[in-house]
């Protein structure tokens, strides 16, 4: 094994290519850098390209549409390439266009320290026995102990199901809605002005994840994962009845005996006698 060969295995370089390194640096005849082409602009050309792309006329325009509108006008400065290697040069290849821009959302902060403060609710769809029909399960939760306070089955997504649910649910939870937040995605349903007005009435603050982002209500949609990878979960419902008997079944089951890793294994049950009375079992 010659030395050559050693030295490649040491440093981990294969041998041709350590050969063909050694072989450019020392060749004196290899060009050590690209020659400056002939008919390249000069420096005072270079600046009147720079400044006609950065006039008012073009500074929203890209390089392409200023190449034709001058040449429509018998005005050559010099290639599509060249305009872009000119604005490279100054740091100035971005987007031209003059577009509108989209509204900033601040990412919603989902913060609960106690039962009831908190709520997250969402709509998802349980297919039917025939083909494109389906229910439409409403779920709502306290994020704080990830208890499932109200659900109902409908055959049909509509704000005006939505809100006596909302309404029974506060009433039957006998929660203050003046410290109670309602958190949801921004569906048709959760941005309706009749749910916003029952809110408002009541004295609830409502928020909403930000458009087109799904993990912005990540805890509803997590219950949801949760029911349908359930191995009794049918791949249809024969009926709205047999939707209802399998929620009632589920929802028992999800807040008494499922160990959730978002409140240290416990069942949703225990995580909210724990904090109302400091006894899991009370």
């Amino acid at each position: 094994m010659t030395n050559w060969t050693v030295a490649c295995l040491a440093f981990g370089v294969a041998r041709v290519t350590a050969y063909r390194f050694w072989k450019r640096e020392n060749n004196p005849a290899a060009p050590k850098e690209r020659s400056k082409p002939a008919r390249s602009l000069l420096e005072n050309e270079r600046r009147h390209v720079l400044d006609t792309l950065n006039s008012e006329r073009f500074v929203d325009t890209a390089p392409l549409e200023v190449f034709a509108t001058l040449l429509d006008e018998g005005v050559y400065l010099c290639s599509i390439s060249t305009m872009y290697r000119v604005l490279d040069g100054n740091q100035e290849v971005r987007e031209r266009r003059n577009q509108a821009r989209h509204i900033e959302y601040a990412k919603p902060e989902l913060l609960a320290t106690g039962p009831n403060e908190l709520w997250s609710w969402d709509i998802t769809k349980l297919r039917g026995a025939a083909k494109w029909s389906c229910f439409y399960l409403y779920v709502i939760m306290d994020v704080f102990s990830r208890y499932v306070v109200g659900w109902m089955v409908a055959p049909r997504e509509n704000a005006e199901l939505a809100k006596p649910l909302i309404a029974e649910t506060i009433g039957k939870q006998q929660v203050d809605p003046s410290v109670l937040t309602i958190h949801a995605d921004r569906g048709s349903s959760m941005k309706s002005k009749c749910v916003a007005m029952l809110l408002s009435d009541m004295g609830v603050t409502k928020t909403h994840g930000r458009p087109h982002v799904s993990n912005d209500n990540p805890y509803s949609e997590s219950q949801f994962k949760t029911m349908k990878y359930r191995p009794e979960f049918p791949e249809r419902f024969g009926s709205i009845e047999d939707a209802r008997s399998f929620c009632v079944d589920f929802f028992g089951w999800y807040n008494q005996d499922h160990h959730h890793s978002g409140i240290g294994l416990m069942t949703p049950l225990r995580s909210l006698r724990l904090r109302r009375t400091g006894h899991p079992e009370s």
